[in-house]
């Protein structure tokens, strides 16, 4: 096998991994949006 050619399985791997890195930022983001939300409604209801 020519050593510049990734085999098909470490590829797949790969695209894997960065698609769940993609799905942790992406919750990671989404949990931030909430607690600010949440921080929010606190201060507007508890005025």
């Amino acid at each position: 096998m020519p050593e510049n050619l990734t085999p098909d399985y470490f590829q797949s791997d790969e695209n894997n991994l960065n698609i769940e890195n993609n799905d942790y930022k992406n919750l990671i983001t989404r949990l931030k949006e909430i607690k600010t939300t949440i921080h929010l409604l606190e201060k507007i209801t508890f005025k």
